[in-house]
């Protein structure tokens, strides 16, 4: 029997075939994708229809392999929605985080209410992210009210995957708490905060936990991709909660660091962190599974070095991901920028960007390819270590690890930098987190591992880690 995990990143999906093997966790890929955004009159929006197309493609794929499968699961990014009108159809296309329909929303709802972000912060725990769906939504009741008229149901982007399979709406808990939505402490949805903004709550659905059984594919997705009734998995289907579950965290005092487009960067936790301290130093509270809280940070990751690579690509000829790495590593280029800067959230031109900042707030020009590179590994990096030292002074604890998992563990320049620059040991792996970590829900919500922690020891058998200590 195996387990099959749709994992969908800000860049590209794919189908993850796994199965246990001798006590072991073993993965296939069956199917991968390219997520490509498209802009359309001014606004950025994600092409749901074709990312469905490709996940029907990857269960047919995957029915044609002959196995049995037990289950599936869906993870993806944070805060996107789709809205379904009464009929139970799309509204309108999802819009793109990095639209900017959110910029300007807090200001507003201050000056429309009487609600300040230190009470929004309060009660969810959520840092101020123009694009947190908190934001969006007001945008869209406030400018696009034909819209909200229109809409029955509002569904996170795995929610609706899950919907488009199964026929069934529900909210899975840590997709939901990415959104600024939900109560922290209860874990539900804050109704008397999002009734003071004037959001419509009657879009709002139930709550499902991570572990849960969500529904069966129904019938017609049945005879679209050759499968029988499988069952569909409540995973942790924000992909850094997934990430997370399969983190195999050395200790109390460890830092998980899920890296890829974005950089998560925190500790787990068993309640929420809400003070004056982690307002003042931006931490967020987003739901785990098991009942825990991820107390992180949101960091501009390998996003601007992989928008570098395209332009690269495009002007240069094939430029690896490697060759950047390495020709990082060889620069003598001691500057950094500030990756959370504006001009590096969706510029047309990354390259551009990147050496009018340094030009512009450093009074340097990087020239070459690791010269560019450079500057950004140094400020991702320098980020790190800032918001370790937070973590630390917000807690009361001294970090003792930072456990790296996902595609960025791949660059062994990042890993050592990282580790050279907090002076923390790193240990760096699994690379596919994500999907391990949909994989080990599955696993739990059909009874063939008992905990995340009996999962995490088994994701440690099944695939190596590798130690950097600080050498600088």
């Amino acid at each position: 029997m195996v387990n099959l995990a749709f994992d969908l990143g800000a860049s590209n999906g794919r189908l993850v075939m796994s199965r246990l093997d001798g006590g072991r966790i073993v993965l296939e890929e069956v199917h991968r994708f390219p997520n490509e955004p498209v802009w359309f009159r001014g606004r950025l929006y994600w092409d749901f229809f074709r990312l469905l197309h490709e996940l029907k493609q990857g269960l047919r794929k995957a029915a044609q392999l002959g196995v049995e499968i037990s289950s599936i699961g869906i993870d993806t990014w944070g805060v996107d929605f789709g809205l379904l009108d009464r009929r139970g159809e799309l509204a309108a296309n999802p819009i793109h985080y990095r639209d900017n329909r959110g910029r300007g929303m807090l200001e507003e709802i201050e000056a429309d209410t009487s609600v300040r972000f230190s009470h929004i912060y309060e009660v969810t725990g959520i840092q101020n992210f123009s694009f947190n769906t908190l934001y969006q939504l007001y945008y869209d009741a406030k400018y696009r009210p034909e819209l909200m008229e229109q809409a029955e149901a509002l569904l996170f982007m795995p929610d609706l995957f899950s919907y488009a399979l199964t026929g069934e709406k529900y909210s899975e808990y840590t997709i939901a708490s990415t959104s600024q939505m939900l109560d922290a402490r209860r874990k539900e949805w804050a109704w008397q905060l999002l009734e003071g903004i004037g959001l419509p709550t009657r879009l709002l659905q139930p709550l499902i936990e991570p572990g849960e059984i969500w529904a069966r594919l129904s019938a017609d997705i049945q005879e679209e991709v050759g499968l029988p009734a499988v069952p569909v998995v409540a995973v942790g289907s924000h992909d850094t909660a997934s990430a997370v579950a399969a983190a195999p965290l050395s200790s109390a005092n460890s830092v998980f660091l899920s890296c890829g487009s974005w950089s998560l960067l925190g500790m787990e936790r068993k309640e929420p962190l809400i003070s004056p301290q982690s307002l003042a130093a931006n931490f967020t509270n987003e739901g785990g599974v098991e009942d825990t809280i991820r107390y992180l940070d949101n960091i501009t990751g390998l996003w601007i070095i992989q928008e570098l690579r395209k332009k690269w690509c495009r002007t240069k000829g094939e430029v690896s991901f490697a060759q950047i790495s390495q020709a990082a590593w060889e620069a003598e280029f001691d500057y950094a920028i500030d990756p959370s800067a504006e001009c590096f959230v969706a510029p047309f031109d990354m390259e551009e960007a990147v050496v009018e900042h340094c030009r512009a707030q450093l009074g340097k020009t990087p020239q070459t390819i690791g010269e560019i590179a450079r500057a950004v590994y140094n400020g991702i990096v320098l980020e790190y270590s800032n918001r370790i030292r937070a973590l630390e002074e917000t807690q009361g604890v001294t970090v003792d690890c930072i456990n790296m998992v996902g595609g960025g563990t791949r660059d062994e320049f990042l890993c050592q930098l990282t580790a050279d620059v907090t002076q923390k040991p790193v240990l760096a792996g699994p690379i596919e987190a994500s999907v391990l970590g949909n994989t080990l829900m599955q696993l739990k919500a059909l009874g063939q591992i008992s905990s995340v922690r009996e999962g995490r020891e088994l994701v440690k058998r099944s695939f190596p880690i590798k130690e950097y200590l600080p050498q600088a």
